[in-house]
Parts: structure tokens; C-alpha cells; sequence
């Protein structure tokens, strides 16, 4: 048992923790949630002995074993195996002892080594790491490797063997998902589901934390709140006790409407893809569980394209990689209204996909023929490494679009939360969750038409990845995602691509088939499995990926014909839009002439009273133009749903 009475605790002058309370079962399994900064790392550094509070007390048993995953780790000519078997101090420590008692010649010293040794079952423990390291995506050539060898990345999964293979009554693990692909996260997953001890868990990632944990430590107002059940029950707890308050409730309902809109508009597009029934069931889901993030300080969207093609790219017989081809003879068309996501191991070509498709790397072979009006918004793993650290979150963007009124700029950032200072700041200092939301921030700016994300959630908070899956809902461009988060991907995309072994193919199935079809191929009858799939498990053995960029010759009609109707309305549009910018100009004109005291003298009554009345004119025709627009834009919106 381990207790937490009355703990305050600070870092700097910053209060994380109140007189909070907290009693840990014996292998209890939770998952910790709050916002970026607000403790939650800190907590895992009091209970291993790195911080003291500043007030309250911390019982722990003396004999508790803390297993923990390090964040960092440095280059070293350590290979793979011993560095995840250095993670096992007794083994280790015993190990060491009798290569001295060896030396020395000390039999008794020797005989008790090996009785240590043969109590942990020191001679399995390689065979384990190999295990350990085989599950997070290792190959067997990798073993041996030095870890000065491996990228950043991948020694943080060598973090993570390390942590597993501790003995420990208490395993903390922070955000160990990052960096891992679907394939890894789905046998940590199960890992974790066998874990004897208590677990604490730190994760972005809520179907993670809905397949592992039975409650919940939130992090509200320097309290930790405890709830039983896990995320998804969490979510509906927190939405009750909020919506208690009218204002709240309010909002709830507001947004409870725009997601219905959502499922229905998504269901008249898709009913008849495999795909979609699951996802419609997420979506449906979502209504429910959305007001527990009313108060959440992110509410931003992506601006609308501009133009949005019926055709953004086309690829023909696509190579890419680097001295040899990861895949070759792709051909492709995106389309303005696809959303596709990109499954498959890590190291199969995911990233270099996009890399090659956005122009950072060029193509093996083939062509690539894009749209004369395509506008990519890329965001990368690790975008935040080549933001300008010496500037400022309003100054990263004005260098986007300099004639931009700054307030506009300002409003826009605070959606992101970036409020106050941390505007006009350097960003240096911010941490790797406030640069990630900065970088999709500048992205949502710049009105893509073709948005490309390559693992945007990692080092984000449950809050901020809960924004932007709405914003990805309500975009209205194409877009093409690599993400492991499962809950992200059923909620944003409608088709998949399956990037293996040197091949590129649509995969016709949901999220779960391919969950079920990673576990049918890796024999592992141990991973849970939801019944419904486990039913349907002896005929998915016989599912073939199918390519099905060919759309039939009924799709290409229907497609023209839309075409045709959105043409006149996409004009109309774009007149009204001149229109709307051309009002605002002179609305803001008359503001910045208000503002002058001289406008009110006397001997410019006139004048005044003139200004004030088309002032009243243009928010009248203000009005009515935004109702007009309004209306062509849901009846092109209709039209697209079909």
C-alpha cells in the first residue's frame, strides 16, 4: 500500500500539488491524466525518491521494488541486449560479484553467486531481453548492435525493455507509446495487460488506457481526483459532474449537435464500407463523452482550403526510398475528398511516403503530377527541431502571412493556448507538447488542401489530441495520417493504406481487422481480443488485401456529377467571400476613424453622422451576406456528402 497524505508539492514556484490525497492498491493498474505541465511527471519523480514534497507525507513500503522508463538515454558502445539486461540491478549486482569472488578465488562467494542467480533464473533472463526486444520491433541483427547505432527513437524502446525487465512491485511508465508503431503498442498492450504489479501510467493515448487500466488519477485544480473505470468511464464521469452547471451544459449541447451532424454526414458517405461501422460506432460514442472536455483550452480548426480539386496528386509507378526502394510501382490518385491512413511497421516506408511526396526527398522513380492549386500542410515527427527557437509564437506566424492584422494572429494562437507571454516569448523554453501544438498551429494557418500528419500526437496531452481530433473531423480538405493512435485514426480517416514488405495496397477492412490480422500473423493467442472479432477470426484468415485506387465506372459518374453541381456553387462562394473581405476592410476602416478623437469635434458633426450610419449599413449587409454564405456553404457541403 502507498499513501499520499496532504501532499503539496512544488517545481519552482509553480504549485502542482494541494494537500492532495492518494492511496495505491496492491496491483491496482491507473492511468494518469492532466494537462501538459501539470504535474504529472512530477509525481512519478516523488515516488521514486527524486523529489520532496513540500509539505504532507509519503508512505511507501521499504521492500517496494520501482521499476521506471527513462526519458533519455545517451549513445554508448553498449549493445542492445546488455543495455536492456542492465535494467536488471540484481542481476547485475550479482553477476559482478561473482566475477570478484572468481578472482579471488572465493568458493564459498562463488557457490553463493550462483545459489542468487539460480533463484532469479539468471539463464533465462537473455533469452527474455531477446524476447522484450523482439516485441518493441527489434530484428535479431539488431541485438548485437551498439546503442551509438540506433536513432533517438529507438533507444527510447530501449528504455522501455529496460523498465519490463526489472522485477518490480510498482512500474511507472511516462508516454511509453511514443515512438512505437501500431505493431509495438499492440504487444505492450498485452504486456501490460499480464502485469502482476501496480502500474502507474502516463499516456496520450486513450484506447491504450481503456485496454489496460481499471480507474483513473486525474489531475484537476492541484488535486488527483480518483475514478474508477477506465478512460471512456472516466470521461462520462467528469462530463456528469460538469454538466451539473448550466453555462456548461450549454456548451455540451452546442457540441453534441456538431457531432451528430458529423456521424450523419459520414454515414451518408461511406454505409457501405467495412470500415465505417466501426467508426460510426466511435463517433456515436463520442456524443457521450464529449462534454468532459468543455473546459478544455484548446478549441482550434484548420482553415478551410481555399480550393479544394476533385484531383490534388496523382503517382505513377512510385519508387521511393534511399540507396534501394522500400516500395516500388505505386500508382495512386488523392482525391480532394479522401482521408486516408497509413498502417504498417515502423521502417516499412510510412515516413518516407510523405517526406518524398511533400518534396523533402525525391522519388526513386515514377511521377508525380500534382494539381495545379495544391496546397500541402506537412507536419512532421519531429517538425519542432527546425522551428526558429529565437523567435516567438506570434512572430513564427506573422512570417506566414505579414499583412495580417496581429490581433487576428493573437486570437487564432489562443485557441492553441497560447495566451500572454508565452505569445510574445521565445520558444525556446517551451517544453516538446507546447512546440508540437505550435507547429500544428502554424500548419492549421496556412489553409491546406492536402494535409499530411506523421505522428501528430506524440508529446501531446489527452486534451490537445482530443482538439485536434475534432478539428480533423470538421477539416474540409484531403488528408493522409500516420498515427498509432488507434482512437485518432477510427475517428478522422475513411480508407487505409498498408505500407509492407515492399508493398503498397489499400486495405479493405477496419481498424480491428487489422489489429486481429497483426495478431493472426504473430501467432500470439495470448492478446485480448474483443469477442466480436474473435468470432470472425476463422474467416479473416482468408482476407486479401485488395488494391481499390480503381474506382468503378459508377463512383467516376457520381463524381462528375457532383463536379457539375458544385461548380456554380463554388463561384458563388468565392464572390461572396470577396464580398465579406471587402466589408470587414471598411468596417475596420470606420473603427480605426471612431477611434480618432478628432472625428467628434463639432465641426465634423457631419461627418461623423455619416460614418455612423454606414457603419450600421455595412454590419446590415454584413449580416445578411454571412446568412447567404451560410447556405451555399452547407448545400455544397450536402452535395459533397453524397
Amino acid at each position: 500500500m502507498i499513501y499520499l497524505t496532504d501532499i503539496t508539492l512544488y517545481r519552482g514556484t509553480k504549485e502542482l500539488l494541494r494537500n492532495a490525497n492518494l492511496q495505491l492498491q496492491k496491483g491496482e493498474k491507473l492511468g494518469i491524466v492532466g494537462r501538459n505541465g501539470c504535474g504529472k511527471s512530477s509525481l512519478f519523480q516523488l515516488l521514486l525518491g527524486n523529489l520532496i514534497q513540500d509539505a504532507g507525507d509519503l508512505s511507501m513500503p521499504v521492500s517496494l521494488r520501482v521499476a521506471h522508463m527513462l526519458q533519455e538515454t545517451t549513445a554508448s558502445s553498449r549493445t542492445a541486449v546488455d543495455y536492456v539486461l542492465d535494467g536488471h540491478k540484481e542481476y547485475r549486482r550479482h553477476q559482478a560479484a561473482l566475477l570478484h569472488a572468481e578472482k579471488a578465488h572465493d568458493e564459498i562467494g562463488i557457490a553463493s553467486c550462483h545459489d542468487a542467480l539460480q533463484d532469479l533464473n539468471a539463464w533465462e533472463l537473455q533469452n527474455k531481453a531477446e524476447q522484450l526486444l523482439s516485441g518493441l520491433g527489434f530484428s535479431t541483427t539488431d541485438f548485437l548492435r551498439h546503442m551509438s547505432e540506433f536513432s533517438g527513437g529507438w533507444r527510447i524502446r530501449l528504455n522501455l525493455a529496460q523498465a519490463l525487465i526489472q522485477p518490480s512491485d510498482l512500474l511507472l511508465l511516462d508516454e511509453p507509446t511514443n515512438h512505437l508503431d501500431l505493431e509495438a503498442m499492440l504487444w505492450l498492450q498485452n504486456w501490460l495487460q499480464r502485469y502482476q504489479g501496480t502500474l502507474l501510467l502516463i499516456s496520450h493515448d486513450r484506447y491504450f488506457l481503456d485496454q489496460i487500466v481499471g480507474g483513473i488519477l486525474s489531475f484537476e485544480k492541484q488535486k488527483l481526483l480518483a475514478y474508477n473505470g477506465n478512460y471512456t468511464k472516466y470521461e462520462k464521469q467528469r462530463a456528469e459532474r460538469l454538466a451539473q452547471h448550466q453555462q456548461v451544459y450549454e456548451k455540451q449541447q452546442y457540441r453534441k449537435a456538431q457531432i451528430e451532424d458529423f456521424v450523419r454526414r459520414f454515414r451518408a458517405k461511406a454505409t457501405k464500407a467495412r470500415q465505417a461501422q466501426s467508426r460510426l460506432k466511435e463517433l456515436e460514442r463520442m456524443v457521450e463523452i464529449e462534454p468532459a472536455h468543455v473546459d478544455s483550452p484548446f478549441q482550434f480548426q484548420f482553415r478551410e482550403p481555399l480550393r479544394l480539386p476533385q484531383t490534388l496528386v496523382t503517382l505513377e509507378n512510385y519508387a521511393i526510398g534511399y540507396d534501394k526502394p522500400l516500395f516500388q510501382d505505386f500508382s495512386a490518385t488523392i482525391r480532394g475528398t479522401d482521408r486516408i491512413g497509413l498502417l504498417g511497421p515502423n521502417g516499412q516506408g510510412k515516413s518516407t511516403f510523405l517526406k518524398t511526396l511533400v518534396g523533402q526527398l525525391e522519388a526513386l522513380n515514377g511521377k508525380l503530377y500534382p494539381s495545379e492549386h495544391l496546397r500541402i500542410g506537412y507536419c512532421a515527427q519531429h517538425q519542432t527541431d527546425v522551428l526558429d527557437t529565437s523567435a516567438s509564437p506570434l512572430q513564427l506566424i506573422q512570417r506566414l502571412d505579414p499583412k495580417v492584422h496581429e490581433q487576428d494572429f493573437r486570437d487564432f494562437l489562443g485557441s492553441f493556448d497560447f495566451q500572454g507571454e508565452l505569445v510574445d516569448s521565445t520558444i525556446a523554453p517551451l517544453s516538446g507538447g507546447e512546440k508540437s501544438r505550435l507547429a500544428l498551429a502554424l500548419v492549421a494557418w496556412q489553409r491546406p488542401n492536402l494535409l499530411i500528419l506523421d505522428e501528430p500526437t506524440n508529446h501531446l496531452d489527452l486534451e490537445m489530441v482530443h482538439a485536434l481530433t475534432r478539428a480533423l473531423q470538421s477539416y474540409g480538405g484531403a488528408l493522409l495520417l500516420v498515427s498509432h493512435d488507434r482512437h485518432l485514426l477510427n475517428n478522422t480517416v475513411d480508407s487505409f493504406l498498408l505500407v509492407r514488405d515492399g508493398k503498397v495496397n489499400f486495405f479493405e477492412g477496419s481498424l480491428e481487422d487489422y489489429e486481429m490480422q497483426l495478431t493472426i500473423k504473430n501467432g500470439d493467442k495470448s492478446l485480448s481480443l474483443p469477442k466480436k472479432i474473435q468470432k470472425k477470426s476463422s474467416n479473416f484468415r482468408n482476407l486479401q488485401e485488395k488494391n481499390i485506387s480503381k474506382r468503378g465506372a459508377f463512383e467516376r459518374q457520381q463524381a462528375a456529377q457532383r463536379r457539375t453541381e458544385l461548380k456554380p456553387l463554388k463561384d458563388k462562394l468565392s464572390k461572396l467571400e470577396i464580398k465579406l473581405d471587402d466589408i470587414h476592410k471598411k468596417l475596420e476602416f470606420i473603427k480605426t476613424s471612431l477611434a480618432d478623437s478628432n472625428i467628434y469635434e463639432i465641426s465634423r458633426k457631419d461627418e461623423l453622422s455619416e460614418m455612423l450610419k454606414q457603419q450600421g449599413e455595412l454590419k446590415n449587409i454584413l449580416s445578411t451576406t454571412e446568412e447567404e454564405w451560410l447556405l451555399v456553404s452547407s448545400e455544397m457541403e450536402a452535395i459533397q456528402a453524397y
